[in-house]
Parts: C-alpha cells; structure tokens; sequence
C-alpha cells in the first residue's frame, strides 16, 4: 500500500508547462528509445564526469556552452540527432545536455528546454557538493595511478585472450554434437552455450564502453562484430539504452531504473524460471522494433548482420555437427542460446531492483548515486568468464568507471572498496542466493509496483 501511495504522489508532480512542455514533446520524439526515456520528466542538473576515471567531476553542471562532446563509440550512435534549436530569449535555461555513461555530455543528443529551473547552485555548487566532487576526484586519482602503471596485458589483454580462447573452442562444441552419445553430445551444448555467451555478454558489453582496445576504428568493427552480427541485437539502440540511459542515469525512476526487465502481467515463478529461456527469441524482435528508429542504411547493415549471425549458427549445426532436420537444428540453437539465460536475467534485476531509487530532480551526486544504486555479487568462475568481472563482483567499480575493462576492474576492486569504506560511503554486496530469495519473497513489491523515491537528507 506504501509503495502505491509513493506511486501516485510521483505521478502527481507539477508537470512543465509551455517552453519545459515542448521540449519533453521534441525530446520523446527524437530518442531513439523514447517509450522509455520519455516516461518521466527531466529534472535537475547532472554530473560530468571525463572518461577513465581522469577528473572525473561529479558535481560540474553540464551546459551545451562549457560541456566538452562526449566521445561516442560508433557515429550515429543514437537517433539521428534533434532539430536546430531557436535561439533562447534572454534568461532561459538551455538545459542540460544528454549524458553518456561516463556522465559526458554526448553529441547529437542535446535534450531542448530540459525542465530545471536555473538557480544560483548551477554556478556555484554548494559546499557539499564541492565536497563529494572532492570525494570523487580523490577516487578517480588513485583508480589512474593504478591504470597508468598497469601494462596493455593487464588493461585489454587478458579480457581480449579469454574471447579469443572461446572462439577458439567453438569448432569442439559443433564437432561434439556429432555423437550420438549423451555425455559428448550434453558436453558440445554446454561448450556452445558458454562461448555464445562470452561473446554475446562479455565481449558485448566491453565493446559497447569501448573497452576492448585502445583504437575507435576497431573498437567499432569490433562492437558491430559482437553486437549484431553474435547477439542478433542493434548497435546503436542497445549502446544508447545502456551507456547514454543506464548508466549516465543509474536508479533515476524512468530512465536508468532498469524498469525495461520488468514484466508485471508474470507470476514470480513464471518470470523468475521460464521467461529467461524466451530471451534468445525476444532479443532479434526487440532489436527490429527499434530499428524503426534509426536512418535506412543503418536498419539494413543490422539486418544483414542479424541474418549473418544466425544462419551461421543453423548452417554448422546442419553441415557441421550433422543435423538432419531445421526443427532440431532450431532447436539446439535455442538451448546453446538460453543456457545461462537465467542467471542473465537474474544478474540485471539483481543488481540494481530493490536498492534505492531517486526522481531525477532529487537524485544525489555521481559517487553516491553509484555507490547507493549498484550492488556486487560474489566471484564465480562460470559467471565471471561469461559475463565478466563488470557484471558480477565489480559492478560498482564498473558503475564509477565504465572505461575500464574487466580485469582492471577486478584490478581496482581493493582500492574502491576500501575507499568508499573509509569515507563511509554505501559498498553494496550481496550473494546470488540471498538476491534470489529476497525477489521470489517480494516479486510484487519489487518488479510490480513502482519503486519508492528515496530523498537524500543530511549526506555527510
């Protein structure tokens, strides 16, 4: 009943009128992902923060004059980019620009007329908030000391040569599924299923921070590669939901809330055991839905390389490990592809659901918005080599900087963790059962009703 209450004191906040009333109007238009984006107001001012943890500035405010572009990784990242705006009259507030998930102001995705009204703080930040830019900057000198003094292996090499490895062992999984033994056989699933989510998860996720190398050239082939042509999903939507929306805009209700993994009409038994396995299914007609919205060049790139990934996958369990008809063939790439789809699914609610939720004109500076709104798992070798050290028991360190691979992650997990300790901040740690627990208990208050605001009051 509480969480109802909160629910419809949200909903009864003052919404902007004229100039703010246009602007969410062009903003819901121009986002590519506007059904989601476009589900609350924007409000309030919000954090830059530079790429690799270098000064990062948690408290600056973002303005389309000061804000250095934020780097993307591939051009056209997003929509295509909003209308030349009017020249504001005298005194109106531009507005903060889009963030990305470093919290730089992203080009080509100015929001117009965002719906803050300027004040004195914008320019001279309150001594808390010089404070937690302080905090903030401390944390982000010791993070790059220790990736200035860490070798090429220990910042892409590692991660780089775990990829490598399971693509190599891919040609032992099909070959495996030649036998007409069930040991072999089960073995040539699992092999399938561990790489597809290497590559699918692990090397996705990397590509789309542009954490897998140094170059942007390749960092793009590389992300086009892992995205689209082994995840069956779309470049540019799938980086403007996560980098641009999750992450510049963690636990704030209506954008970076992960509310897109909730699926109120199912039961807690449903949603929690069957409707992962509908994911490798889901993933290729979402992915067409959003191409909707991005230019034709682009929608017919995806395409080719959504086919490409997927008859790949048919041709070899055909030609390869000797399949005699399209249903069984159809069938083991739905099994290879939803093998770890459970814990897939479990690790994005988990994360991040159930932890405090802020309305954006309420929602705190960067160091404490990751450290409050992000959780971190136990390490478990499974996991860690599917998903990677970002997703599982590095999440806050990956949340604070996203740049880092996953091994450097793991590298500076120490550092954070004693840190924000020592200062008394929030370090979220949970293990994988307790999280399971706690949502099968609460599945209505958690993924059902909307999540509580949670105000920030005396932060020392």
């Amino acid at each position: 009943m509480e969480n109802m209450v909160l629910h419809q004191r949200s909903q009864e906040r003052k919404k902007p009128d004229g100039a703010g009333a246009a602007g969410l109007e062009q903003l819901q238009k121009s986002s590519p992902l506007s059904h989601q984006a476009g589900q609350q107001e924007l409000l309030g001012e919000e954090s830059c923060a530079l790429e690799k943890g270098e000064q990062l500035g948690p408290g600056d405010t973002s303005t389309l004059e000061t804000a250095e572009p934020g780097k993307q990784l591939l051009n056209g990242t997003g929509s295509q980019g909003l209308p030349e705006q009017e020249e504001m009259p005298k005194g109106q507030d531009p507005g903060p620009a889009v963030l990305d998930g470093d919290g730089n102001v992203a080009s080509g995705e100015e929001i117009p007329m965002a719906f803050r009204r300027a004040t004195k703080g914008d320019t001279e930040p309150s001594e808390q908030g010089r404070n937690e830019e302080a905090l903030m900057g401390e944390l982000s000198e010791l993070v790059h000391k220790v990736v200035k003094s860490s070798t090429w292996w220990e910042r892409y090499g590692v991660d780089n040569c775990i990829i490598a490895l399971s693509l190599l062992i891919l040609p032992a999984g099909f070959l495996c599924l030649r036998s007409d033994n069930a040991l072999p056989f089960l073995l040539g699933i699992f092999i399938l299923g561990i790489v597809h989510y290497t590559v699918a998860v692990k090397a996705t996720h990397l590509a789309s921070h542009n954490a897998l190398m140094e170059s942007k050239t390749w960092g793009k082939v590389w992300a086009i590669f892992f995205i689209e042509v082994c995840s069956a999903f779309t470049v540019e939507q799938g980086i403007y939901n996560h980098v641009k929306i999750h992450h510049a805009y963690t636990n704030i209700i209506g954008l970076g809330d992960s509310s897109s993994w909730k699926l109120p009409f199912l039961n807690r038994y449903v949603y929690m055991f069957i409707a992962p396995i509908a994911i490798p299914i889901l993933t290729p007609l979402v992915a067409l839905d959003l191409l909707r919205n991005v230019k034709l060049a682009t929608a017919l790139r995806t395409v080719c390389c959504m086919f490409l990934g997927l008859y790949s996958h048919y041709w070899l369990l055909l030609n390869v490990s000797g399949f005699q008809s399209v249903w069984s063939a159809l069938l083991c790439m739905l099994m290879t592809r939803s093998l770890l789809a459970h814990p897939f699914l479990h690790v994005n609610i988990f994360q991040h659901i159930g932890l405090p939720m802020f309305s954006v004109d309420k929602k705190p500076r960067r160091i404490h918005l990751m450290s409050l709104g992000v959780l971190n798992l136990p390490r478990n070798i499974l996991l860690d080599w599917s998903f990677g050290h970002s997703l599982i028991s590095c999440h806050v360190e990956h949340h604070l900087f996203p740049h880092l691979s996953d091994n450097m992650c793991l590298k500076v997990k120490p550092i954070v963790s004693q840190y924000l300790k020592k200062k008394q901040l929030s370090y979220n740690e949970d293990t994988y059962m307790s999280r399971f627990r706690l949502f099968l208990q609460n599945y209505e208050k958690l993924m059902v009703y909307a999540p509580p605001i949670t105000e920030l009051v005396g932060i020392q």
